[in-house]
């Protein structure tokens, strides 16, 4: 047996290992208590998010990079064609009436939000999701990006001091106005009065509603949020696409052919911008299915045990530590990421003496349960354990020790990604790729400012590429 056959069989051996972990923890749990198979479907749903996510090489960072460093749309036009796939899926699930989903205010706040994370996510080489995944390629500098934006978000929500002389007078004065519990010290803290006195007064948007149509409906999810949400304007973003990065080669190639620019010629080229992404698309058509089917599985579990929230859940099974003010723990009920990772440094952080209960993030809205029955934690440690698994079985996986210099721009990065999303209540995934496909106004606002975001961050890293190739030019020239 050669050592390429024996590294492929060693590795099958670690994939089928964290498959039965996972299997066991399932087993193991439900027969504690069948509360626990609440948990165990966000486990399995982010073991399948992790393994499409790894497949499809699924990141908005590299998207956008690809696009604006050196021209390839294959990543953007992936991303697109999961988007429009995804919200075909939500669409099914929406006019049964049985989505979780939770629309977003929409103002300016999103676009500002998706400025800085964009910023971020180049910086740091990766997007929330996309450093998640990474992380379970066994990549050290997605791991650091990672626990990057864990710790800034749970710093960042509880923050207040000298900061609260940029909070508008309005703002304070309207967030002491909402007669929060007494428990959440609203006024004293700037990201709490940025929520409860400036996010909280902007209006809620779906397309649907805005043409006149109950979302929960056939006509208000698929005319609505599917076809004037989604696909027309992903389908005006894929047009500009080729117009901008793709149809110079294809003109190019047609000349060569002694063919004409026709509109069917124009078309095919079209048409072969997106076939070019079959990996993504592929990838991207299982997450809208598995998302689609967590909002059903969830809901359905949610009607089963008679609960709105896990963490009624966990309050029956004696968990009552780390539960909000409202008695609630973060459950979205379909795909996110960010908060579960910023609820384990704020868990951390509350064991260690930190009183960070008494903000609106984590006391009034989220709470910061035990990681070990926290439901949206068991999410994103399996979707590393499914990215694992599915690097394993492509002998993909490999530990990567990050050098000092992509060290700090990942802590930098994360740093930036981690205020982008609470500022935008969401990440890529959370503020963009889901709101966007379920028919949220504030998911595109986002987007608007993620892209533009990471055109800065790619041209910044032109400049600096170039500065310190010249410094390496003038010592060698010396």
């Amino acid at each position: 047996m050669n050592e390429a056959t024996m590294r492929e069989a060693k590795n099958q051996r670690w994939a089928l290992g964290i498959v039965g972990f996972l299997i066991l923890v399932s087993i193991l749990s439900f027969a504690v208590h069948e509360y626990y198979i609440y948990i165990s479907a966000y486990l399995w749903f982010g073991f399948i998010y992790g393994m499409c996510l790894q497949y499809g090489r699924f990141c908005f960072a590299s998207a956008f990079r690809d696009l604006f460093a050196v021209g390839v749309p294959r990543m953007v036009v992936g991303i697109m064609i999961a988007t429009i796939l995804f919200s075909f899926v939500s669409a099914f699930v929406t006019a049964t009436g049985m989505s979780t989903f939770h629309a977003a205010p929409t103002s300016i706040a999103a676009t500002i939000a998706g400025l800085v994370f964009g910023v971020g996510m180049v910086f740091a080489g990766g997007c929330a999701s996309g450093s998640l995944y990474k992380t379970g390629e066994g990549n050290g500098v997605s791991l650091l990006v990672v626990l990057s934006i864990s710790i800034t978000q749970a710093t960042f929500v509880d923050i207040g001091g000298w900061f609260n002389r940029l909070v508008p007078q309005s703002w304070h004065e309207s967030a002491l106005a909402k007669k929060l519990p007494a428990a959440i010290n609203a006024g004293d803290g700037w990201v709490d009065q940025y929520l409860a006195g400036y996010i909280w007064n902007q209006p809620i948007v779906k397309f649907s509603e805005m043409l006149g149509l109950k979302d929960a409906s056939f006509a208000g999810a698929f005319l609505g949020d599917f076809l004037v949400g989604v696909v027309l304007p992903a389908a005006v973003l894929l047009v500009v696409v080729y117009l901008f990065w793709v149809r110079k080669n294809h003109l190019n190639k047609l000349a060569k052919a002694g063919k004409s620019a026709t509109f069917a010629e124009e078309l095919l080229g079209w048409w072969g911008m997106i076939a070019s992404s079959k990996r993504t698309a592929l990838a991207g058509l299982f997450l809208g299915i598995a998302c689609g089917l967590q909002m059903l599985v969830i809901e359905g579990l949610r009607i089963k045990f008679g609960v709105r929230n896990a963490g009624t859940l966990l309050s029956r099974l004696g968990h009552d530590f780390g539960l909000s003010v409202s008695g609630t723990v973060f459950d979205p009920g379909y795909w996110y990421v960010t908060t579960q990772e910023a609820q384990w440094v704020g868990w951390v952080f509350n064991k260690l003496g930190w009183d960070n209960m008494d903000n609106i993030y984590f006391g009034l809205n989220n709470g910061i349960p035990n990681p070990a029955i926290n439901p949206a934690d068991w999410m994103s440690l399996a979707l590393i354990g499914g990215a694992a698994v599915m690097a394993l079985l492509s002998n993909e996986f490999k530990f990567k020790k990050p050098t000092k210099e992509l060290a700090v721009w990942a802590i930098v990065g994360g740093a930036l990604m981690g205020i982008g999303s609470r500022l935008g209540l969401g990440c890529n995934v959370g503020a963009f790729f889901a709101r966007v496909a379920l028919g949220d106004a504030s998911g595109w606002l986002f987007g608007i400012g993620m892209i533009g975001g990471a055109y800065i961050g790619v041209k910044f890293f032109n400049w600096w590429t170039e500065r310190q190739m010249a410094k390496e030019m003038a010592a060698f020239d010396l």
